[in-house]
């Protein structure tokens, strides 16, 4: 007769006490996950949010800002439009270096700088926009914002790899929507000091985050951890871009996210030039401006939960249907002057901005978890990566959203031409999803 001895114990995650170091980190294994996984993934999650928020409500600091800039301060709409472009056009540029990062620095470590960063762009805005001060300066102070738009690659590409795949949609979706949520936060702030201290006190919005960026930076210290095994995961970014996935998904990225943060800048300086009359002041149009990101934000996370249930590819191509509908709604009512239809157009494609943003990122590591089945370190490496250029390309949308408004305007007085565009951009991307994610015969049909 044998004794059999019960197995060793697996050994936990343990925190490093220099630099809060995770060296042992398995989502996929349950015991794993129910015992230890899930509460440090959580705590890391819930601090990710609070940095990612604040980022986004810096770098979308000036779409409140150029409200509160008048007759006094000399400038025409383009120039406007031009001064919300500049911050998402370096928002973007940032996305990519950020996601590498977290595998270079570590994701907590990279959170706390990255936080500390905002205070950039957020001390000199709340200390220099004065009337008369030149363009080429409000130019500058615009383009420092940028560095809230590169949070939210590093953030996504953190927490990426803190859950398991069964999670990964949820997670995600909780993530961004929560730092989404900074849009309409600081069109409420601008809201707030419109009301009680008027149009002259730009400043004060900016200043308002100062301490909240502090908070956000000392909590990601104290609270936040890294995981080893992101630092083994090199060349990612370049084993991405070999990928056609990679290329594809962004430019389904770009109809979502590019179409939820250019309507987020533009959608203020729209209502005020398409409806000058029913909107003479600033503070007219801050009533309606944060309505759009704020329930595109909160729904981000349905988006993502609907994605695991019913599959990412199969939600993100009626999503895109449904988006061309409401970028038809909007043009007829902008052709019509129906203020009523025009805002329920905009908020639906607020909406379904937010539900596409949570189901294409589910898309992302399903596609490469079908492609590199017995290879799960590959498949979360590249997906890792592809998230970061996913995020940088998406938020290039953003760019053209105010660009195609600022030159349709230019040339026919109207946004007619940029709806159309925004309408058959809508219809390539249900192409797209359709014919490589969902048609019979495709190799990742029924996998996505």
């Amino acid at each position: 007769m044998t004794a059999t001895l019960p197995a060793p114990p697996r050994p936990t995650a343990t925190v490093s006490v220099r630099g809060h170091w995770i060296d042992d980190w398995r989502p996929e294994d349950p015991d794993f996950w129910n015992t230890t996984g899930a509460p440090i993934a959580r705590r890391n999650l819930i601090f990710s949010i609070l940095s990612e928020h604040i980022g986004f409500s810096v770098w979308s600091l000036w779409s409140v800002m150029v409200l509160f800039l008048g007759p006094q301060y000399g400038l025409d709409p383009a120039q406007k439009f031009l001064l919300t472009a500049v911050p998402t056009l370096l928002g973007a540029a940032l996305r990519i270096p950020y996601s590498l990062a977290v595998a270079r620095f570590g994701g907590r470590n990279w959170t706390v700088f990255s936080a500390a960063m905002l205070l950039v762009p957020s001390v000199t805005a709340a200390f220099l926009i004065k009337p008369g001060v030149e363009f080429s300066t409000l130019l500058v102070l615009a383009a420092l914002a940028g560095v809230g738009g590169g949070n939210f690659a590093s953030s996504m590409t953190n927490i990426n790899a803190f859950y398991p795949n069964r999670l990964k949609g949820w997670a995600l979706g909780i993530n961004a929507g929560g730092g989404n949520l900074g849009v309409a936060a600081v069109q409420l702030v601008g809201l707030f000091v419109l009301a009680f201290f008027g149009a002259a006190s730009p400043g004060l919005v900016a200043g308002i985050y100062i301490p909240l960026i502090v908070l956000a930076a000392v909590c990601s210290a104290l609270y936040m951890d890294n995981l080893s095994q992101a630092r083994n995961e090199k060349h990612a970014m370049r084993d991405a871009a070999r990928e056609g996935h990679t290329w594809i998904m962004s430019v389904l990225y770009i109809g979502t996210f590019g179409s939820f943060i250019g309507f987020g800048f533009a959608f203020g300086q729209v209502l005020q030039v398409q409806f000058a009359e029913q909107f003479s002041t600033p503070i007219k149009a801050a009533y309606l401006t944060f309505l759009g990101p704020l329930l595109g934000s909160l729904i981000r996370p349905l988006g993502g939960a609907l994605a695991d249930r019913l599959g990412g590819a199969k939600v993100t191509f009626v999503n895109f249907i449904a988006m061309a509908v409401g970028a038809s709604i909007v043009l007829i009512a902008a052709q019509q002057r129906s203020l009523p239809l025009y805002i329920v157009g905009f908020i639906a494609l607020f909406m379904l901005s937010g539900v596409g943003n949570g189901s294409t990122y589910k898309m992302i590591p399903a596609i490469f978890r079908t492609k590199y089945a017995s290879d799960e370190l590959t498949a979360r490496r590249i997906s890792g990566a592809v998230i970061g250029i996913a995020g940088a390309i998406g938020a290039v949308g953003g760019v053209l959203v105010n660009l195609a408004f600022r030159q349709s305007f230019l040339e026919t007085k109207s946004a007619d031409a940029a709806y159309l565009a925004f309408i058959a951009f809508y219809a390539l991307c249900v192409v797209i999803t359709w014919a490589v994610y969902l048609r019979p015969g495709s190799r990742t049909a029924g996998h996505v």
